[in-house]
Protein backbone atom coordinates (compact mmCIF):
# COMPACT_ATOMS: atom_id res chain seq x y z
CA UNK A 1 0.00 0.00 0.00
CA UNK A 2 1.28 3.35 -1.02
CA UNK A 3 0.73 6.33 1.51
CA UNK A 4 -0.71 9.18 -0.03
CA UNK A 5 1.80 11.53 -1.28
CA UNK A 6 -0.23 14.62 1.42
CA UNK A 7 0.27 12.35 4.25
CA UNK A 8 3.60 11.13 3.57
CA UNK A 9 4.69 15.30 3.13
CA UNK A 10 2.98 15.96 6.26
CA UNK A 11 3.55 13.50 9.12
CA UNK A 12 6.26 11.54 10.38
CA UNK A 13 5.70 7.48 10.36
CA UNK A 14 5.88 6.99 14.09
CA UNK A 15 5.27 2.85 13.72
CA UNK A 16 3.64 0.27 12.35
CA UNK A 17 0.52 -1.86 13.80
CA UNK A 18 -0.67 -4.65 13.07
CA UNK A 19 -3.57 -2.97 10.88
CA UNK A 20 -2.26 0.48 10.30
CA UNK A 21 0.41 2.84 10.07
CA UNK A 22 0.65 5.27 12.81
CA UNK A 23 1.47 8.83 11.50
CA UNK A 24 2.36 12.12 13.52
CA UNK A 25 1.05 15.33 12.06
CA UNK A 26 3.63 17.54 11.55
CA UNK A 27 2.23 20.24 13.69
CA UNK A 28 3.79 20.54 17.39
CA UNK A 29 0.85 23.11 18.55
CA UNK A 30 -1.69 20.21 18.64
CA UNK A 31 -1.47 16.58 19.89
CA UNK A 32 -2.19 14.99 16.21
CA UNK A 33 -1.68 11.49 15.48
CA UNK A 34 -3.14 9.93 11.96
CA UNK A 35 -3.74 5.75 11.79
CA UNK A 36 -3.83 4.84 7.99
CA UNK A 37 -5.23 1.42 8.02
CA UNK A 38 -3.38 -1.05 5.58
CA UNK A 39 -6.15 -1.60 2.90
CA UNK A 40 -7.70 -0.11 -0.59
CA UNK A 41 -10.63 0.64 0.62
CA UNK A 42 -11.58 4.18 1.12
CA UNK A 43 -14.31 4.12 3.74
CA UNK A 44 -14.33 2.22 7.03
CA UNK A 45 -17.66 1.26 6.98
CA UNK A 46 -17.26 -0.91 4.27
CA UNK A 47 -14.48 -2.90 5.28
CA UNK A 48 -15.34 -6.23 6.95
CA UNK A 49 -16.61 -6.08 10.39
CA UNK A 50 -13.53 -7.56 12.06
CA UNK A 51 -11.26 -5.94 10.18
CA UNK A 52 -13.16 -2.03 11.39
CA UNK A 53 -13.17 -3.82 14.93
CA UNK A 54 -9.46 -3.89 14.66
CA UNK A 55 -8.61 -0.89 13.68
CA UNK A 56 -10.70 0.45 16.34
CA UNK A 57 -8.88 -1.31 18.92
CA UNK A 58 -6.05 0.89 17.19
CA UNK A 59 -7.75 4.08 17.51
CA UNK A 60 -8.85 3.32 21.05
CA UNK A 61 -5.12 2.15 21.35
CA UNK A 62 -3.77 5.82 20.39
CA UNK A 63 -6.65 7.55 22.30
CA UNK A 64 -5.34 5.80 25.47
CA UNK A 65 -1.79 7.22 24.77
CA UNK A 66 -2.73 10.61 24.07
CA UNK A 67 -5.14 10.52 27.81
CA UNK A 68 -1.71 9.02 29.60
CA UNK A 69 0.72 11.19 27.80
CA UNK A 70 -0.83 14.45 26.91
CA UNK A 71 -3.97 14.78 29.42
CA UNK A 72 -6.20 16.01 26.45
CA UNK A 73 -9.15 18.01 27.48
CA UNK A 74 -10.81 16.50 24.62
CA UNK A 75 -10.19 13.77 21.78
CA UNK A 76 -11.34 14.64 17.96
CA UNK A 77 -11.57 11.62 16.66
CA UNK A 78 -12.62 11.59 12.87
CA UNK A 79 -12.09 9.92 9.47
CA UNK A 80 -12.78 12.86 7.04
CA UNK A 81 -10.95 12.00 3.95
CA UNK A 82 -12.47 15.13 1.28
CA UNK A 83 -8.81 16.26 0.46
CA UNK A 84 -7.24 12.86 0.90
CA UNK A 85 -9.06 9.61 -0.07
CA UNK A 86 -6.74 6.93 0.97
CA UNK A 87 -8.30 6.10 4.59
CA UNK A 88 -7.25 7.72 7.87
CA UNK A 89 -8.85 8.36 10.69
CA UNK A 90 -7.38 11.13 12.99
CA UNK A 91 -6.59 10.94 16.41
CA UNK A 92 -6.26 14.20 18.26
CA UNK A 93 -5.76 15.53 22.20
CA UNK A 94 -6.97 18.93 22.00
CA UNK A 95 -6.48 21.21 25.38
CA UNK A 96 -8.22 24.08 25.83
CA UNK A 97 -4.73 25.77 25.91
CA UNK A 98 -3.95 25.13 22.48
CA UNK A 99 -4.04 28.01 19.81
CA UNK A 100 -7.33 26.39 17.96
CA UNK A 101 -9.65 25.75 20.93
CA UNK A 102 -12.55 25.54 20.55
CA UNK A 103 -12.05 25.71 16.27
CA UNK A 104 -11.05 22.64 13.91
CA UNK A 105 -7.32 21.72 13.47
CA UNK A 106 -7.30 21.99 9.44
CA UNK A 107 -6.93 25.18 8.02
CA UNK A 108 -5.47 26.87 10.91
CA UNK A 109 -2.31 29.52 9.56
CA UNK A 110 -0.21 29.09 12.96
CA UNK A 111 1.85 25.91 13.61
CA UNK A 112 4.94 24.46 14.93
CA UNK A 113 7.05 21.73 13.39
CA UNK A 114 8.38 19.60 15.15
CA UNK A 115 12.16 18.79 14.78
CA UNK A 116 13.81 15.48 14.69
CA UNK A 117 14.44 15.14 18.58
CA UNK A 118 11.25 15.62 19.67
CA UNK A 119 9.27 12.94 16.71
CA UNK A 120 11.97 10.49 17.91
CA UNK A 121 11.37 11.24 21.99
CA UNK A 122 7.64 10.34 20.90
CA UNK A 123 8.17 7.33 18.94
CA UNK A 124 9.98 5.91 21.67
CA UNK A 125 7.28 7.10 24.39
CA UNK A 126 4.76 5.15 21.77
CA UNK A 127 7.01 2.18 21.84
CA UNK A 128 7.63 2.24 25.77
CA UNK A 129 3.68 2.16 25.93
CA UNK A 130 3.22 -0.31 23.71
CA UNK A 131 5.65 -2.05 25.44
CA UNK A 132 3.24 -1.56 28.81
CA UNK A 133 0.15 -2.55 26.97
CA UNK A 134 1.50 -5.91 26.20
CA UNK A 135 2.19 -6.91 29.72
Amino acid sequence: MQLDARLQADCSLICELTESSLLLMNNALVDWFILVPHCEEIELTNLPFDRQTTILQQVNLVARYLQQNCAPDKLNIATLGNVVSQLHIHVIGRKQTDPYWPAPVWGQPERRDYTEPEIEQIRQAFSEFLQQQSQ
